[in-house]
C-alpha cells in the first residue's frame, strides 16, 4: 500500500517503540523532525498497517489514553487499552499510564 513520505516517516519511526513500551503523540513527532504531534495523530488515525505498525502504542502527554482509529471514547479505547495491558502496560484508576518507566524514549 502506497503512504505518503510523513506517513511512512511516522510509522517506520513508532516501530522502534518495543512492546511493554509507549510513546506519545510529541515524543514521535519530535523523533520525526515534526512540530506538530496533531500531525502524528492524523497519520496514526488511519494506520493501514496495524498491528504490524503498533499504533496503540501511542498515548497522550499527561499519559491518557489518547485516541484510537479516529475515535477518543468508546469500544475503540477499551480496546487500545486492552491491546497495552496485553503488552504488559499498567493502568491507574482514572485509565491513564501507571508507570512513567514505560515510556519509550527514543535515541
Amino acid at each position: 500500500m502506497k503512504v505518503s513520505a510523513f506517513r511512512a516517516k511516522v510509522y517506520q519511526a513508532l516501530c522502534e517503540v518495543p512492546k511493554g513500551y509507549v510513546t506519545t503523540y510529541g515524543e514521535l513527532a519530535k523523533r520525526i523532525h515534526c512540530r506538530s504531534a496533531q500531525a502524528v495523530g492524523g497519520a496514526l488515525r488511519t494506520n493501514p498497517f496495524a498491528p504490524e505498525v503498533p499504533c496503540h502504542r501511542v498515548v497522550s502527554a499527561d499519559l491518557s489514553i489518547g485516541g484510537f482509529q479516529g475515535e477518543t471514547d468508546g469500544p475503540q479505547i477499551e480496546r487500545k487499552r486492552d491491546l497495552l495491558r496485553a503488552e504488559g502496560i499498567a493502568f491507574d484508576a482514572a485509565g491513564n499510564v501507571k508507570d512513567t518507566s514505560a515510556i519509550w524514549r527514543f535515541k
